[in-house]
């Protein structure tokens, strides 16, 4: 059974840096493409970045563009996010997601999801 586990949230200051991990197992991490969402308290979970199965490509929204990299270790069947230059307006659940098929911010079309990692930025 597919299974994402997400590591790395937690309280940092505005303007410092994070890096999220998402482990997978139970599927073959290197087919798929992988995504990261976050949802802030009391709004719709949003994209944030996606990367093509093989690393190749990515796409990012553009609220974190400049400032997060997604990247996956295929033999580690990691998913990455760093986040720098943090903001207070960044402050969410962080969810990785899994899907076959080219990268894409529509949530609908992952099929495997974490249970999430906290981020909050403190002003």
């Amino acid at each position: 059974q597919a299974q994402l586990v997400e590591a790395g949230g937690g309280l940092v200051q505005a303007g410092g840096s994070l890096r999220l991990s998402c482990a997978a197992s139970g599927y073959i991490f290197s087919r798929y493409t992988m995504g990261w969402f976050r949802q802030a308290p009391g709004k719709e979970r949003e994209f944030v970045a996606a990367i093509s199965r093989g690393g190749g490509t990515t796409y990012g929204a553009d609220s974190v563009k400049g400032r997060c990299t997604i990247s996956k270790d295929n033999y580690k069947s990691t998913l990455y996010l760093q986040m720098n230059s943090l903001k207070p307006e960044d402050t969410a659940v962080y969810y990785c997601a899994a899907r076959l098929g080219e990268p894409t911010w529509r949530e609908a079309l992952y099929t495997y999801w974490g249970q999430g990692t906290q981020v909050t930025v403190s002003s």
